[in-house]
């Protein structure tokens, strides 16, 4: 800390200087978090930045409008409430501490009837998908659950229910199933693992239920795709998350949590303060916090209605279609996403044996777009792809730029040798044959891994999360 004091505009001229040196929001295309909002709804952040979200007793319409939005998101998710009923979900920072909550819940549960058979509750775990987000892996890690994943498969980048259900034993607290994966943006089958774990449940006599992760496809699915089951209509399915500040369409950083109804939440995990002038329940992992995402997400829900919402969704399909068709256009990439699933377009090289989907995003980079390249979990992880999320406020015109700027660095690549230590010889190489000495190449799938597996670990240093 400095010995001494700067006049207040300077300090924010430093401060300014520093941060134009961060990549442009609306141009980072590896992040699906909101980077825009109506003037009127920035007006009423700022009006409730001094606004600490968990003084309910001194802020008691903030507090109504938190309890309004879960309500309005368990009814779109289908929970079996009446109208006059109030849901059971809370308000978090983001899907992680939203997922964490619903992990202890499930776990919790578990324990107690456990111990009420007179059973072990010392070794529980959770199934889950390969491609889940890192929160799931840190869920286990924090609170003592083993994980345990299922796979992936080239050309298959979701968890496979059949063999999630495999994997499923007496300790399972719960099975994770993603509604719109970081990966790709596919939604994973959740009424095809109901329907095999319903059917395994009644063999065995066990309960094992189902969390739905929707932090990406839960404020998609209900306006795009209304008739798939993925929500509360299946009735193994207990609680789901979403993230508001994706395409809930609010600024970072607030999540969402509800279960299905008051017995899946135990009620020895939610705690009773009174020392802020009431009685007050609380479950979460923070105590502190801003209460202007809380309100700015009731004003995106009476602002947008069902209407905005679908309009908004339909629109960033129809773009992530025309980015789709114009990359598919340059002939030089295979489309690794889906047509249907949150809006992003995923997409991978035909040929690497030159250049790579890593090139590709650092020279975008010049051009201002921030375009994430990765490989693929276990055990796909010799695929690797380019990503961009479509949001908002990416617009048509937008998408064709991007499609004329990768057109530009594909050209450019062409011009350009391998890099050094990624040779033609880095990718047919000869393999010794025991028996007669004689050199074979390698097939293009080893080829394939040998070449992800070494851009994998040379940016591993530098490679960033997905928000």
């Amino acid at each position: 800390m400095p010995s001494t004091s700067i006049p207040k505009d300077a300090a924010y001229q430093i401060i300014n200087d520093e941060l134009m040196l961060d990549g442009a929001p609306r141009l980072n295309l590896a992040s699906f978090v909101t980077t825009w909002m109506e003037p009127e709804c920035e007006k009423l952040i700022m009006a409730t930045l001094n606004k600490n979200y968990v003084d309910m007793d001194e802020y008691p319409v903030t507090t109504e409008l938190q309890n309004r939005c879960v309500n309005m998101i368990a009814h779109l998710f289908r929970a079996p409430i009446g109208d006059d009923e109030a849901a059971v979900g809370v308000g978090t920072v983001g899907s992680s501490e939203a997922i964490m909550l619903a992990g202890l819940a499930f776990k919790r549960k578990w324990q107690n009837e456990r111990k009420s058979q007179g059973k072990p509750f010392d070794k529980p775990n959770i199934v889950t998908g390969a491609n889940v987000q890192v929160c799931w892996e840190k869920f286990a890690r924090y609170f003592e659950v083993e994980l345990k994943e299922v796979k992936l498969s080239e050309g298959y980048y979701v968890m496979d229910p059949e063999k999630a259900v495999e994997m499923v034993d007496e300790n399972t607290i719960c099975v994770a199933a993603i509604l719109g994966s970081t990966l790709t943006g596919e939604f994973e089958n959740v009424k095809l693992l109901n329907e095999l774990l319903t059917k395994k449940n009644n063999e065995t006599g066990w309960n094992t239920p189902i969390h739905v992760d929707a932090a990406s496809g839960g404020f998609i699915a209900p306006f795009l795709y209304p008739d798939l089951e993925w929500d509360f209509r299946l009735p193994l399915v207990k609680s789901i998350n979403v993230s508001g500040h994706k395409y809930g369409l609010v600024y970072p950083g607030v999540g969402w949590v509800v279960w299905r109804s008051k017995d899946d939440l135990p009620e020895d995990l939610v705690f009773h303060i009174n020392y802020l002038g009431s009685d007050q329940p609380t479950f979460t992992l923070n105590f502190s916090k801003g209460s202007s995402q809380i309100i700015s997400q009731y004003y995106q829900f009476i602002r947008l209605g069902f209407e905005g919402y679908k309009n908004i969704m339909e629109n960033c399909m129809e773009n992530a279609r025309v980015l789709k068709e114009g990359i598919e256009k340059t002939g030089r990439f295979d489309i690794v996403s889906k047509d249907d699933g949150v809006p992003l377009v995923a997409f991978s090289l035909k040929d690497s044996s030159q250049h790579t989907v890593f090139e590709i995003s650092d020279h975008l980079r010049r051009f201002g777009w921030i375009v994430p390249a990765y490989t693929m979990p276990p055990d796909a992880q010799h695929i690797a792809v380019l990503r961009v999320v479509i949001r908002e406020d990416f617009s048509r015109s937008l998408a064709e730029r991007l499609v004329c700027d990768i057109e530009k660095v594909l050209k450019l690549l062409d011009t350009l040798p391998s890099p050094i230590g990624f040779t033609k010889e880095a990718h047919v190489a000869a393999i010794s044959n025991e028996t007669d000495q004689n050199k074979v190449k390698k097939s293009a799938m080893e080829s394939q891994k040998e070449i992800a597996l070494y851009w994998k670990r040379l940016v591993e240093g530098k490679k960033t999360g997905v928000c």
